[in-house]
């Protein structure tokens, strides 16, 4: 099509907005010759309205020099004052969580050597450990040193014997071996890989009587901790605490006890490495004062000539700790008043320092508290400097958009100058526009041409951008739903998969167990008919025996053949033995029954640990030693649970995926290194109305990138044809959607796995 000078004027507009020449040929047709009144009429309407115009140089650099200099000042000033306002919210929330790190660590560290006295104690009282068996029993206790982070276990006898298995400089390990002599009754032997006693290192007295962590224990008749005591030797000196235990044989006779120690400085490693700030500490100490740990590089004691001294806070080396011990013994009268947490601000040596003190207990009678400070000066510094980072870049900002301006301006005004004169030169046509007057000059004789392509552009635009994004929404929302469906679509058919083999396999338990059931039942029951009968023959004979004794040379001659003592003593054990497995087959028979739960579709009320029993029961094949890997210790700690509303044969079928894959966990590991695999059962109530199952076992944990995706469907680490990748999925499935619970996954590498299973005691579903 022809151009007018009209058109050129307009493409060159267009250029400057940034809109290409074919773009404006679709949608626009200027006509090429306007009359001539229209001209007249614009010149017209120009010298009827005088405006006032500027400059646009000036309109364009006063505003934004105005804007920037006002923004930045006032973003300045709204940002030191809520950085001050946010300083005591900042240092609380930093102390908060630091506390219930080092109260989740107490929880936890200081658990372990009550949890050791309990396995040993409960090992001794059902008979698993002679207590006379010394040379046993402290390779037992060396091989729980390699397990747990402790610095001693041993057992004291009331005898006066005891043996124990100890860290030497904190590497490594010897076991002490005392007898009740008077003298040189106890050495020290050096040990091999094995735990096994290869040389003396030491020879010294000792007397089981004299120490506290034995005396108390014995005098409190329960689990307790003991005081405090300190080590100090050529080569090693710390601060310990002993955790005691009383020991009873298998008639709940006193044997003596069972103690575990912990080295307390590994609490100063541990407040060291919690992130409070350069100057923030984090110590804890006694009621009395004395100093247990701290987040400094000083011990919390002195050796002083060659005996280690604890210090009180209020004596620490470092001088933040005293100072704030000292003015909290001040505030509070002591340490002894503090029995709740307590958030205050302290001034000292002028400057102001946030505090919080929490009182930390056990059930064992350790009574400490945690304080934690944090100078407020930490925040302001850098408040303060940001605040003149912001006064200078308020002023650069202001210069730079000074210069900024004025080229700009420079650079927008020229071409904006010729295309006016030049469209006032080829504007001869008759353009009807009436468009109001700006206070800008250079713009006024632009407005025409611009308004007019600017609006038939934009509604072009418009129309073809809301096409488009329609376009889009409905190609999205398709899309989005055959993802849904193609996803429902799998998981339909691996649950509907997974429940056949289930159905299967609970059918073919419960057919087993069913078959096994009768026979059983006749020959227990048949036994005690035998027993009976046996019992009267036995009468018999010994009344034949009474009347008879000697007269008969053959009868005594037979008796003698068949040793008839022996197999009167012999025939009623083996009638016991009979009966024994008899009822062992019938408990085996009723585990697999209520495995396969299949009379069971709803929900129904059951007692979680019998499922968790058979399901262990079904698995015993796996957990048993074998050649290439030992067995796996199953420990249970099971809770006083109520009977729990549920779908029994589906909570078994998670409980049997989980415990599988920990033991194929543990049987990973047992491939590369000899282990000691461990599966821990915990059952207990969150709270009225939930139950929670937590297993784990001790394996090389899950990476975070494979834990993310563990219960997402089809997806499994393990080889082909050892796994589907649905077992994990489907549990989350029953217990999330079927049971209204929760179902979560923790590892840490190198440490193991931990599911923790969450259940309604009551489901608020139609039943």
């Amino acid at each position: 099509m022809l151009r007018s000078d009209f058109d050129v004027d307009c493409i060159l507009m267009l250029g400057i907005l940034g809109i290409s020449f074919q773009e404006v040929e679709l949608v626009i047709q200027v006509p090429i010759y306007q009359p001539v009144s229209s001209m007249n009429l614009l010149t017209k309407r120009h010298h009827s309205r005088k405006v006032k115009a500027f400059p646009l140089q000036l309109v364009l650099i006063v505003p934004f020099l105005l804007q920037i200099f006002g923004a930045v000042s006032l973003v300045g000033y709204l940002s030191f004052k809520n950085g001050q306002k946010a300083v005591n919210d900042l240092a609380a929330q930093l102390m908060d969580r630091t506390r219930d790190k080092v109260a989740l660590h107490l929880n936890s560290y200081l658990s372990i050597p009550h949890q050791i006295n309990q396995l040993n104690a409960e090992a001794i009282a059902m008979g698993l450990l002679d207590v006379r068996d010394r040379q046993t029993i402290s390779k037992y206790f060396w091989k729980q040193m390699q397990v747990y982070d402790l610095s001693y276990i041993g057992m004291g006898l009331t005898t006066g014997e005891g043996v124990g298995a100890g860290r030497y400089n904190g590497k490594t390990l010897t076991i002490d071996d005392w007898n009740a002599q008077a003298q040189n009754n106890g050495k020290t032997y050096a040990t091999d890989d094995q735990g096994n006693r290869t040389h003396i290192t030491d020879t010294y007295d000792w007397s089981n009587f004299q120490e506290s962590w034995y005396t108390e224990t014995m005098k409190a008749g329960k689990p307790i901790w003991s005081r405090i005591y300190t080590w100090n030797s050529v080569n090693d000196s710390y601060i310990s605490a002993s955790a005691g235990r009383p020991i009873y044989d298998t008639q709940n006779r006193l044997l003596g006890m069972v103690g575990a120690d912990i080295h307390l400085l590994k609490l100063s490693e541990f407040l060291q490495q919690l992130d409070i700030g350069s100057t923030g500490k984090v110590f804890i100490l006694e009621r009395n004062g004395l100093l247990i740990a701290n987040s400094g590089t000083q011990k919390p004691f002195a050796v002083i000539k060659g005996e280690i001294q604890r210090l009180q806070a209020t004596d620490s080396p470092d001088a933040v700790i005293q100072g704030i011990a000292k003015n909290i013994q001040q505030t509070f009268n002591g340490f002894q008043s503090i029995t709740a947490l307590q958030k205050l601000q302290l001034n000292w040596q002028g400057e102001t320092y946030h505090v919080q003190i929490l009182p930390w207990r056990d059930q064992y009678g350790l009574d400490w508290l945690v304080m934690i400070s944090l100078p407020e000066q930490a925040f302001m510094n850098q408040i303060n400097a940001n605040t003149q980072t912001t006064i200078l870049l308020c002023l650069g900002a202001l210069a730079i958009a000074s210069i900024m301006g004025y080229f700009t301006s420079r650079r927008i005004a020229r071409p904006i100058w010729r295309i006016n004169q030049a469209s006032q030169s080829m504007a001869s046509g008759n353009l009807d526009q009436a468009l109001d007057l700006t206070n800008i000059w250079e713009l006024n004789t632009l407005a025409h041409s611009f308004n007019y392509m600017a609006g038939q552009l934009q509604e072009s635009f418009t129309a073809l951008e809301n096409s488009k994004a329609e376009l889009e929404d409905r190609v999205e929302e398709r899309t989005t739903e055959l993802k849904n469906a193609f996803g429902e679509l799998q998981r339909s058919q691996a649950q509907v998969i997974q429940s056949e083999k289930m159905s299967s396999l609970g059918q073919l338990v419960a057919g087993v167990a069913h078959e096994i059931n009768n026979p059983v039942n006749f020959i227990h029951g048949n036994i005690t008919h035998l027993n009976a009968y046996t019992q009267d023959l036995l009468r018999m004979i010994q009344l034949y025996q009474e009347r008879h004794p000697h007269n008969d040379l053959e009868v005594q001659a037979l008796a003698e053949e068949i040793d008839l003592e022996f197999l009167i003593e012999d025939l009623q054990k083996m009638l016991s033995s009979m009966k024994m497995g008899t009822e062992r087959i019938r408990n085996i028979v009723l585990s697999l029954r209520n495995f396969s739960r299949m009379d069971e579709a709803e929900f129904k009320a059951v007692d979680i640990h019998e499922g968790i029993e058979s399901t262990l029961l079904i698995l015993q094949h796996r957990l048993k030693g074998k050649p290439e890997s030992p067995a796996i210790q199953v420990i249970r700690h099971y809770g006083n649970l109520p009977e729990v509303e549920c779908y029994p044969g589906q909570l078994n079928q998670v409980l049997m995926n989980i415990l599988v894959n920990a033991i194929d966990a543990l049987d990973e590991v047992n491939v590369t290194e000899k282990h000691s695999d461990l599966i821990t059962i915990r059952t207990s109530m969150s709270n009225s109305q939930w139950v929670e199952i937590a297993i784990a076992d001790n394996g090389t944990g899950i990476p975070d990138k494979v834990k993310n995706r563990i219960f997402d469907p089809f997806f499994t680490t393990k080889p082909i044809g050892k796994g589907t990748g649905m077992g994990m999925a489907i549990s989350y499935q029953i217990i999330t959607e079927k049971h209204g619970g929760k179902l979560e996954c923790s590892s840490t590498l190198g440490q193991g796995t931990e599911f923790v299973i969450q259940l309604p005691v009551k489901q608020q579903v139609a039943k």
